[in-house]
């Protein structure tokens, strides 16, 4: 007769080892789960990032070779071509802003020249001439000045796709 709850003679069924997170008294087994970190946000990226923070104030000139975040106020220039430029809820630039992308959630007040996209988001305000190849503007944002949309390639030139002849060369 077949028992479906037994294992079929001659063939030992291993039970599978699971792994017991270790208890402290008062503490239930579910609180001593392991947590796992928050999916990160999506104006953070993925390699080095700098960050400014709400007590800092910086005049100046800011450059280097990583993406900046900037929570607190910077006054001069930030030049980090290549690279993200964030300004959280709490930044404040009065700066230029030359990057590859900048993204604003704070206030900035100064021309940004972006060789990607800059994006303002609902509670962002920007005030100042935008250069760059895409820019997005939220509902609810904030935006007062000029608009120069570039295409790639170079500068001064339109950029045109290639004929069959040119592409051969």
């Amino acid at each position: 007769m077949w028992k479906p709850n037994t294992p079929p003679t001659g063939t030992p069924s291993p039970e599978p080892v699971r792994p017991v997170a270790p208890t402290t008294p008062g503490v239930s087994s579910y609180e001593a789960a392991p947590v796992r970190p928050a999916a990160p946000t999506p104006t953070a990226p993925a390699g080095d990032q700098a960050t400014i923070g709400k007590s800092l104030i910086v005049k100046g000139e800011v450059s280097g070779s990583e993406s900046l975040y900037i929570d607190g106020k910077v006054e001069g220039a930030i030049n980090l071509p290549g690279n993200r430029v964030t300004v959280g809820r709490n930044g404040q630039v009065a700066a230029s802003i030359t990057a590859r992308e900048v993204v604003v959630l704070g206030k900035v007040k100064g021309n940004v020249s972006a060789s990607d996209r800059v994006d303002i988001r609902s509670e962002g305000s920007l005030t100042g001439d935008v250069i760059a190849q895409r820019i997005s503007i939220e509902d609810g944002a904030f935006f007062k000045g000029g608009i120069d949309i570039r295409k790639p390639g170079k500068e001064g030139e339109p950029a045109l796709p290639l004929t069959a002849e040119e592409t051969a060369r």
